[in-house]
C-alpha cells in the first residue's frame, strides 16, 4: 500500500469520524461557535418557561381506551330514541367511512335514562351515579372531532397530533418546555389498567424526535414500579454509584469525541434511575394511605387498577410530577360480544370508573391541587348514533360503531369555566350543530393553560418547525376558560 492511498483512507475514515458539529466547533470563521450559540438559545428557550402566565402547573390525563359512548354518558339526545330501530337516514351515511358499518344500520337510541344534576344542570348517565355530584367542576366540551376512525391512529392524533408514530406526545412537548419539579422523580409518567396496552404502545408516550429524556416512564402498581429498578442481588448501593460514575466518565469522553446529544441524554437517564431508585417506590406505595382514602377511591394496594393509579396520580402530582397519563383498556363496545357491548362490558367499564375518578377530583379540591393541576377525560373518538352491523347484518349485542364527527371530553381544574358545557352536538348525537372543537384546538387550550404558546413551542424537523398542534390552524377555546 502506498504512502499516498493510506493518507487517503486516514482522510476518509477522519471524515467518517467528523460529524457536522465538529466541523462548525473547528472553523477558523468563528461561524460554527455562532452556531452552537444559537442552537443552545433554542434549547434554553424551549424550557426556560412560560409565555403566558399559567393557570396549571401539571396535567392529569384519563384516557379511556377503545372510546366509550358520549351518548350513554354525557350527551344526552332524547330525541334519538323517537327512531329507535328505524333504518339510518341516508344523509349520515352518504360520503361517510365507517370502521364497520354497512349498508342501512337500524338508529339505536339511549340504553340509560338521563338526569340533570348540580347547580348547572348537566345530563349524566345512570351509569355514573358518583361523577354526577361532581358535574359543577367539570367543563364538558361534547363536539370534539378528529378526523381519524381507527383505534391506534386515532389514539397517537389525541396525544400526538399526528395518526403516525414517531412524533412526541403532549406531555413530551410539556416536560420539554416546562421541565419537572422534582428531580428525582421523571417528569411524565404513564400508568395503565384494564389487562392490555393500547395498540400502538409506548408510541403515546414517546418523545418522538425530542431527546428521548423526555419521553414518558410506564410505572406498574403492581411489583417494581420501573422494571428493572431494583439493584440486581449482591450489587450495593454504594457498587451502583460507583459503576454509573465510571460509565459516565466513559461516555463523556465519547461526547467529546463525536459530539451526539443523545449521549447527555443517556447519563441524565442513569443518574435519574439512579435517583429514582429511592423516590419512585415511594411515590408508588399507595399502603401508607389511610384506609377512608382507599374507600374513596375504591383501591387495593398491591393490584392493578384504575382505582390505584387514580390514586397514583393524586400521589404523583402532590410530588411534582408535570404530567401524568393514565390509559384504562376495553372501552370498545362494538356488541360483537358481551365484553364489548353496551349491555354487557360497558357497564363493569363505567362501574370500574365512577368511584375513582369522582374520588380523584375530590381528593385534589380538598388538598388544595385542584386549583392548579387540570384534569382531562376523554377516549380517542365517538360512537354512532346508529346500531352496529357488520357485513350489513346486526350485531348478537347491542353496540355502536366508530364516529369521528362527534365525542365528548371533559376537564376540570385550573383556568377552566367549571359547571358548563361548550358545543352541541344534532339531535341523532352525530355531528355538531355548533361549536365544533378540533384536537389542535384542544392541544392549543392546554398549552395555554400550563403557560406556552404552541406556536412558539417548536422543534425544527423533517424541514419544519414541528409543533403539537401541527400545520393546520389552531385556536384556544377562550369561551371554556376563566
Amino acid at each position: 500500500m502506498t504512502r499516498t492511498t493510506i493518507e487517503q483512507e486516514a482522510a476518509q475514515q477522519t471524515l467518517c469520524w467528523q460529524t457536522r458539529r465538529h466541523f462548525l466547533q473547528r472553523c477558523t470563521t468563528g461561524l460554527g461557535g455562532m452556531w452552537l450559540a444559537g442552537q443552545s438559545a433554542h434549547g434554553s428557550k424551549a424550557q426556560r418557561g412560560t409565555h403566558f402566565p399559567p393557570k396549571v402547573k401539571r396535567v392529569i390525563y384519563l384516557h379511556m381506551i377503545g372510546a366509550p359512548s358520549q351518548l350513554e354518558l354525557f350527551d344526552y339526545r332524547p330525541e334519538l330514541q323517537r327512531f329507535d330501530g328505524k333504518p339510518c337516514p341516508q344523509e349520515y351515511l352518504e360520503g361517510q367511512r365507517f370502521a364497520f358499518i354497512q349498508g342501512t344500520p337500524m338508529m339505536l337510541g339511549p340504553q340509560y335514562e338521563f338526569k340533570q344534576h348540580g347547580q348547572s344542570g348537566a345530563w349524566v348517565s345512570e351509569r355514573l351515579p358518583k361523577f354526577a355530584g361532581v358535574v359543577d367542576k367539570v367543563c364538558f366540551i361534547k363536539t370534539m372531532q378528529t378526523d381519524q376512525f381507527n383505534h391506534g391512529p386515532a389514539q397517537l392524533m389525541v396525544h400526538c397530533g399526528q395518526p403516525r408514530v414517531g412524533y412526541p406526545s403532549m406531555g413530551s412537548w410539556v416536560t420539554w418546555g416546562l421541565g419537572t419539579e422534582n428531580e428525582d422523580l421523571p417528569g411524565f409518567i404513564v400508568l395503565l389498567s384494564g389487562g392490555r396496552q393500547p395498540r400502538v404502545g409506548n408510541a403515546l408516550w414517546s418523545g418522538g424526535f425530542l431527546p428521548s429524556v423526555y419521553q414518558g416512564v410506564q410505572c406498574r402498581s403492581q411489583g417494581d414500579p420501573v422494571l428493572n429498578v431494583s439493584n440486581p442481588a449482591g450489587i450495593t448501593r454504594d457498587a451502583r454509584r460507583q459503576a454509573l460514575d465510571t460509565l459516565k466518565d466513559l461516555n463523556q469522553i465519547n461526547h467529546q469525541t463525536f459530539g451526539d446529544p443523545e449521549t447527555l441524554t443517556r447519563i441524565a437517564q442513569y443518574e435519574m434511575a439512579f435517583r429514582m431508585q429511592m423516590a419512585v417506590p415511594a411515590a408508588m406505595d399507595i399502603s401508607d394511605e389511610p384506609q377512608s382514602i382507599h374507600d374513596e377511591y375504591g383501591a387495593e394496594p398491591g393490584k392493578t387498577s384504575f382505582a390505584n393509579n387514580c390514586l397514583l396520580a393524586r400521589r404523583l402530582v402532590e410530588r411534582g410530577v408535570r404530567f401524568v397519563q393514565l390509559f384504562d383498556w376495553g372501552w370498545d363496545t362494538h356488541g360483537s360480544s358481551k365484553a364489548e357491548s353496551l349491555n354487557g362490558g360497558f357497564v363493569d367499564k363505567c362501574r370500574q370508573l365512577d368511584r375513582p375518578a369522582t374520588a380523584l377530583l375530590n381528593d385534589l379540591e380538598r388538598r388544595g391541587l385542584l386549583e392548579d393541576t387540570l384534569v382531562v377525560w376523554s377516549g380517542e373518538f365517538g360512537r354512532t348514533s346508529m346500531a352496529e352491523n357488520r357485513g350489513g347484518m346486526a350485531t348478537k349485542f347491542i353496540g355502536r360503531d366508530h364516529n369521528p364527527r362527534a365525542f365528548t371530553l371533559w376537564m376540570a381544574g385550573g383556568g377552566i369555566q367549571p359547571g358548563m358545557s361548550y358545543g352541541e352536538t344534532d339531535a341523532m348525537g352525530y355531528q355538531p350543530a355548533e361549536n365544533p372543537v378540533q384536537l389542535r384546538d384542544f392541544h392549543a387550550t392546554v398549552m395555554r393553560l400550563l403557560g406556552i404558546d404552541h406556536e412558539r413551542l417548536t422543534v425544527p424537523f423533517q424541514g419544519l418547525n414541528q409543533k403539537l398542534t401541527g400545520v393546520k390552524p389552531a385556536r384556544v377555546i377562550d369561551e371554556v376558560l376563566t
